[in-house]
C-alpha cells in the first residue's frame, strides 16, 4: 500500500473562477480549457443558467508535482478565520534581511494582482520571518 496519495485543497468562496485565475498567477498554475464544445470559459458559462454560472473552478500545476486547486461557489460569505491556510514558500533558505527582502517583492507583486497585505511577522528563536496576507476574497495565506 502507497502512502503518497493525490490530493486537491478546495476554497469555497463566492466568485471561483476569480479566486482561481488570482492562485494561478500566485503559484504559477494553469487553468483548463474550457468544456468541449466552447471557445472560452465566458462562452460556457453564458450557456449555462443563471444559478449555475461561475459555480465552480479549477487549477492545476503545470508539473504535476503540487495539488490541484479546486473552486467551489458557496452563498454564504466568509466570517471567521480560516482552519487551514496555504504558505506560499518564496523564502526557502533564506534568512534575515534577504529572506524579508524576497517576500517583500513577492509582496509587492501579490498586491498588485489584488492581495491584501496584512501584517509582518519577523523572525523569533523558532520561526523565521513570513507575511501574514489575504488573497482577493479574503482567505488568509502566508508568504512564508
Amino acid at each position: 500500500m502507497s502512502s503518497i496519495k493525490k490530493f486537491q485543497v478546495t476554497f469555497d468562496c463566492a466568485r471561483p473562477e476569480r479566486v482561481a485565475r488570482f492562485w494561478c498567477e500566485v503559484l504559477g498554475y494553469e487553468a483548463p480549457p474550457p468544456p468541449e464544445g466552447f471557445a472560452t470559459w465566458d462562452e460556457y458559462n453564458d450557456s449555462r443558467s443563471p444559478e449555475d454560472r461561475d459555480k465552480w473552478f479549477s487549477c492545476s500545476d503545470p508539473s504535476d508535482v503540487g495539488p490541484r486547486l479546486f473552486f467551489q461557489r458557496v452563498p454564504e460569505g466568509k466570517v471567521v478565520k480560516n482552519r487551514v491556510h496555504l504558505d506560499v514558500r518564496v523564502g526557502t533558505g533564506l534568512v534575515g534581511e534577504e529572506r524579508l527582502a524576497t517576500l517583500e517583492a513577492e509582496c509587492t507583486r501579490l498586491v498588485a494582482l489584488g492581495a491584501v497585505r496584512v501584517k509582518v511577522l519577523l523572525a523569533d528563536d523558532e520561526n523565521e520571518s513570513c507575511i501574514l496576507m489575504q488573497d482577493v476574497e479574503g482567505n488568509e495565506f502566508c508568504l512564508d
